[in-house]
């Protein structure tokens, strides 16, 4: 565990800010914009940075920000990074920061996520004299959206002039209690293909289907056999979903329609696995087709890849939150198949994203992220920010 005893002073500094990291959490919060469209709130941000006196750099893959903030002396070079984009979702909290714009909300707490980024700089900033090397911030749109903003902002050179030791990020999860951190160590989180299949056959009288070429059943044959690709196809040791969300045939109750049109997800941890399993995708959707007279077109959406946690990096990051928030307060998490375009950096740098427990059922704060009901306790911002904060001093 660590025994670096300025992480107190970093936590009672974060604490001190809270009532100021609330109050810029719900200006994002009834402000959001959606992916790629966050034009207010990266102009919002760079405003507190200024305030801040730190410099930055605005613009990189639409509305990105990034920069780099030096303690004036050698040492490493770590990379904090934040999400700003919000979901198409009408919320239904009847809060005093309630979204303002009808549609959006931050319902994945990317509000929270940019907020405890700026606490953390400027817990940073005002002391300098506690730490070495530098931090790169990134401020990044459009994570909820492929082609992911993460795989942009890289492709736009944000590590080219300096290349990280380390990344961090953080997320919200309402099923950890405020006041902890949840980690895990190597494949954490799953990646992300979207599927688009159309089965085109020949329509035709429901009471004459020997005149046609039905797409229906052949698209119910082909879900079936999909099912299979985990079951059959990857290793047991090997988690693997594959879930068909939209089916659109489009005919009548007497009418065979011409085509059945579908969508759905791949998800694994493994990346030479998720290769193959393109291949038994496309060859289950044609080869089912043409056995029935029909012909199936399908397009894979490669997205988001499997996130890996670095096994140092995270355990460095667990050493600082246990040291902070205690050791009973900082737990063990299950993989998930959820997928997040932090992944994108950890494919690249040695990276640690970890959950900020931002839940708490006496203040009725347990609605899921992605929920329109989804809020969290503010007594968070200040363990996240003293988080991100704490774990580069000690790293």
């Amino acid at each position: 565990m660590s025994s670096n005893p300025f992480l107190k002073q970093i936590k009672s500094r974060s604490e001190e800010l809270l009532p100021e990291l609330i109050q810029i959490r719900r200006h994002l919060h009834a402000h959001p914009e959606l992916s790629f469209e966050e034009k207010e709130t990266s102009a919002y941000i760079s405003a507190r940075l200024h305030a801040l006196g730190i410099k930055h750099q605005t613009g990189i893959a639409g509305y990105g920000i990034t920069g780099m903030l030096d303690s004036g002396k050698p040492g490493k070079t770590i990379a904090l990074r934040a999400d700003m984009d919000a979901l198409p979702i009408q919320e239904t909290n009847e809060v005093e920061y309630k979204s303002v714009n009808d549609g959006i909300m931050h319902a994945c707490g990317h509000d929270v996520h940019s907020t405890c980024l700026l606490g953390a700089l400027q817990v940073l900033n005002e002391n300098k004299d506690h730490w070495t090397g530098k931090v790169q911030f990134v401020f990044q749109p459009g994570e909820e959206k492929l082609p992911g903003g993460a795989s942009l902002m890289i492709n736009a050179g944000i590590f080219e002039e300096t290349k990280p030791d380390a990344i961090f990020g953080l997320h919200v999860f309402n099923p950890l209690r405020v006041g902890t951190a949840g980690f895990r160590a190597g494949m954490y989180m799953a990646s992300s293909d979207e599927l688009y299949i159309r089965v085109k056959g020949k329509g035709g009288h429901g009471a004459i289907p020997e005149l046609t070429i039905d797409p229906v059943p052949i698209a119910a044959q082909i879900i079936s056999s999909l099912q299979t690709l985990a079951s059959r196809s990857a290793k047991p040791t090997t988690p693997t979903v594959l879930s068909i969300g939209k089916i659109v045939a489009n005919g009548a109750t007497n009418v065979i329609p011409d085509e059945v049109y579908m969508e759905g997800t791949f998800r694994t941890l493994d990346e030479n696995w998720r290769i193959k399993a393109h291949e038994h995708i496309r060859r289950i959707c044609t080869e089912t087709a043409s056995a029935y007279g029909a012909e199936c077109e399908i397009r894979i959406e490669s997205g988001y890849p499997c996130l890996i946690n670095d096994e140092n990096s995270t355990a460095k990051a667990i050493q600082t939150a246990q040291f902070m928030l205690g050791e009973e307060h900082v737990k063990a998490l299950d993989i998930r198949m959820a997928s997040e375009d932090f992944a994108f950096y950890s494919q690249l740098i040695p990276a640690c994203f970890f959950r900020l427990g931002t839940g708490n059922p006496d203040k009725n704060r347990t609605a899921n992220v992605h929920t329109s009901g989804f809020d969290i306790d503010e007594n968070a911002l200040a363990t996240g920010a003293a988080l991100m904060a704490g774990i580069v001093v000690d790293y």
